[in-house]
């Protein structure tokens, strides 16, 4: 794998921190190069369609006219004036994206992006989310928690907890409805029953604030806490027997079984129902993307590896089924998988597995970021164009482009392909393949291309 951006330390190393995290929120927002930043958090990604369409109205008149999708599920607007923080909390209060000002930073939390909506049988975890955000907006405690503090809420696929999360609650198949609980680094889980995983969650997390209180070293995530204070399975079920919460030590078992991210495509549901994926390309949507997508159904979900999912179409569309003539291609008139997929692919969007866009992610880079070295997206968006399509031997790896060593927003849970711009050009890496340095990118087609030959997900397993 990649080297890891300098974000946490081993606990032989604790990270000493002289000042609050400066993660941006809607509230707080951002200086950037290309004017301000807002980071809206979406808890699980789960948004309705008029929520997005404020959100939509909010990126013309006082953004860029674009949504940057994060990698944890949450929205950004770009390019904002320096005062216009009052009317965009104005917005966001209306669209219901503010229930707590004091804690609009906190409500970080991922969720299985399917859960519920596809054949798999898994419980659905979607009302977890609701009950975690009113638990921690509802709490004083958690308002001391960084921006940077995350929750996993996992159906039981393994996709969510596989993003490095502080908090970690898994669903138990077939299990009398119960979920595992573990936090950061902890080999052990305990488990609780699934009524009582929200509130184990927020428990977690307060044991977490009390450590990082005595450790005095300020510490934004569970990772960060020196060895002395690291939290303990067994003190956390201390904790939430006090709570009221039973629990019991557990094998912590939840593994991914298959891609991470859902595919692009339709998604067949469990109840006549059907749902689609899709991805953005870079992260970044135009309000008329983002307005089409809102328009299908009125609801969304944003994933933590910036796609869409839209539930709620008929099925009658899957991808397979006979295309009829003259397909509606307006999102009013495409309630079904597969005009609603043709429409989406015309804007613009990833909606098939093959497309080469699926396994490209990259930092905002210049001219947003002081920092960036390179325009990393132009460089992509030129190196994408005469790659040639990858071998069948499994899905290629995805291709991380990086401004400066800090890899923003970079993989989590994966192997990758590292891009790092620096002064002397592209630096390359990527696992079972030899570093290359100093790239310029006339030459990043051919080594990527290269790379693409001898790695793919299949090869890094092995």
């Amino acid at each position: 794998m990649p080297p890891q951006p300098p974000s946490a330390a081993s606990q032989d190393e604790p990270v000493i921190r002289d000042r609050g995290d400066a993660c941006p929120g809607a509230l707080r927002l951002h200086a950037a190069d290309d004017g301000y930043l807002a980071r809206i958090r979406i808890p699980g990604g789960m948004l309705d369609g008029d929520a997005a369409l404020l959100l939509a109205d909010a990126a013309d008149r006082l953004g860029d006219g674009h949504i940057d999708l994060t990698s944890r599920g949450n929205a950004q607007l770009r390019g904002l004036g320096a005062g216009c923080g009052g009317e965009l909390q104005s917005v966001l209060v209306r669209a219901g994206l503010l229930p707590a000002p004091t804690h609009e930073r906190v409500r970080n939390i991922v969720a299985s992006p399917l859960t519920g909506l596809d054949r798999r049988g898994l419980p659905d975890v979607a009302p977890w989310v609701a009950e975690l955000d009113r638990l921690l907006c509802a709490s004083a405690a958690a308002a001391g928690l960084s921006g940077r503090f995350l929750f996993a809420l996992d159906d039981g696929r393994g996709d969510v907890t596989s993003l490095d999360a502080d908090v970690n609650l898994a669903a138990r198949e077939g299990d009398g409805g119960r979920a595992l609980l573990w936090t950061a680094g902890q080999a052990d889980a305990l488990l609780v029953a699934a009524a009582d995983a929200p509130r184990a969650a927020l428990v977690a997390a307060g044991y977490f604030l009390d450590a990082a209180r005595e450790a005095g070293t300020r510490a934004w995530r569970v990772a960060e806490l020196p060895a002395g204070h690291a939290l303990d399975a067994g003190e956390l079920g201390n904790r939430l027997a006090r709570a009221g919460i039973p629990a019991t030590a557990a094998r912590r078992s939840v593994a991914p079984r298959g891609p991470a991210a859902p595919e692009p495509g339709g998604v067949e549901g469990p109840d006549g129902s059907a749902a689609l994926s899709v991805l953005a390309p870079l992260g970044r949507l135009t309000t008329p993307q983002w307005r089409l997508l809102a328009g299908l159904t009125s609801r969304m979900r944003l994933t933590p590896w910036r796609g869409i999912v839209i539930p709620g179409l008929s099925p009658a569309l899957i991808p397979g089924a006979a295309a009829e003539p003259d397909a509606p291609r307006t999102a009013r008139e495409a309630r079904t998988v597969r005009d609603a997929l043709s429409a989406l692919a015309d804007a613009g969007l990833v909606t098939r597995p093959d497309d080469p866009w699926r396994s490209v992610t990259a930092c905002t880079g210049r001219p947003g970021c002081a920092k960036s070295r390179a325009d990393v997206r132009a460089d992509a968006r030129a190196a994408l164009v005469v790659r040639p399509v990858p071998p069948a031997a499994g899905p290629p790896l995805p291709v991380h482009w990086s401004g400066c060593e800090r890899r923003c927003g970079h993989p989590r849970g994966t192997a990758w392909v590292d891009l790092v711009a620096t002064p002397a050009g592209y630096d390359l890496t990527a696992p079972g393949a030899a570093p290359r340095h100093g790239l310029t990118p006339s030459e990043l087609p051919a080594a990527l291309a290269a790379v693409h030959r001898t790695t793919s997900h299949d090869a890094a397993k092995k």
